[in-house]
């Protein structure tokens, strides 16, 4: 657990979001790493995790599940070409605010956590498909990113169950709190 915090701040802490570079390759491999070494988006996709795991059935499989669709939609958004206007604020927010929901215990009826989660992926799935390099096997890159994101999405329920014992509580919403203060310095380094 302390090894999980102290990776998860060393991470916040590192240079900026390498995610929105604008030099990915346009492969599965491309889409596979862009969220995994962009830490805004992995700090916001484990959050989903972290926070359906802290909710407990059925919200440990509809936020995932919810934020990977919308992602998607958002991701062909991007490859289309279509503006959203502060996708890279979006993207900081969302780690801002899905940690301060973890951290909080936020226990929202599972059609308003759905939508928080939902309004933030889009940004997310914006993101990728908007660095998707012209030419590019957009499906393979899509398939990538979308992997990733769920593999993410495992990694923040794997730690949320812990949630199922005192001690285990207090970690998740630690890890909560790690996430928003990184989102705050993601959405600093932007100002």
């Amino acid at each position: 657990m302390l090894r999980f915090l102290i990776l998860l701040a060393a991470t916040c802490a590192a240079s900026p979001a390498l995610a929105h570079t604008g030099s990915v390759s346009g492969d599965f491999a491309g889409g596979l790493s862009h969220p995994l070494f962009g830490p805004d988006h992995a700090a916001a996709m484990v959050a989903v995790g972290l926070w359906g795991a802290f909710l407990g059935p059925p919200a440990i499989y509809i936020l995932p599940v919810a934020f990977s669709v919308v992602m998607a939609f958002g991701g062909v958004l991007g490859i289309l070409g279509v503006p959203l206007p502060s996708v890279e604020i979006g993207i900081a927010v969302s780690a801002a605010g899905l940690g301060t929901v973890v951290a909080l215990a936020a226990r929202p009826p599972l059609g308003v956590a759905g939508l928080i989660v939902g309004a933030f992926a889009i940004f997310h799935g914006h993101a990728h498909g908007a660095e998707l390099p012209p030419g590019a096997d957009a499906l393979a890159y899509s398939t990538g990113f979308v992997i990733a994101t769920g593999c993410l999405h495992l990694c923040g329920i794997a730690f949320g169950l812990l949630a199922r014992w005192p001690v285990g509580r207090i970690a998740v919403r630690a890890a909560g709190g790690v996430i928003a203060v990184a989102g705050l310095m993601f959405l600093g380094r932007l100002a």
